[in-house]
């Protein structure tokens, strides 16, 4: 990453605009999420934060559910299948950074 310098006034509410050089080179944008880290020599380490979602299905699907939420709809019951399988995994563990082993069905 290229070395940037950039300088930012904190606000007397203690927030800052990052420089727009710094949003592009962390490759970060509106609704983004940055996250610090203070080293004990004292300076500050800006980083982007991992997305909640970055799947673009899970983002859709969680997109349709709150259109549904917000105009008063309700999201029909899910299949029974998808609902035990929900239940039977609930609380396990998952390392999403892993490969699958074997087949995955959709």
């Amino acid at each position: 990453m290229p070395s940037v310098h950039e300088i930012a006034t904190i606000t007397s509410k203690g927030q800052i605009t990052l420089p727009k050089a710094i949003r592009q080179a962390l490759g970060v944008e509106a609704g983004d999420k940055v996250g610090f880290e203070l080293r004990e020599n004292g300076e500050v380490l800006v980083h982007r934060a991992a997305a909640e979602h970055e799947d673009p299905a899970i983002g859709a699907f969680l997109a349709l559910l709150e259109r549904d939420i917000q105009s008063g709809q309700h999201v029909r019951d899910l299949p029974d299948e998808l609902a035990r399988s929900f239940v039977e995994h609930a609380g396990h563990p998952a390392a999403m950074d892993e490969d699958f082993d074997g087949d995955v069905v959709l």
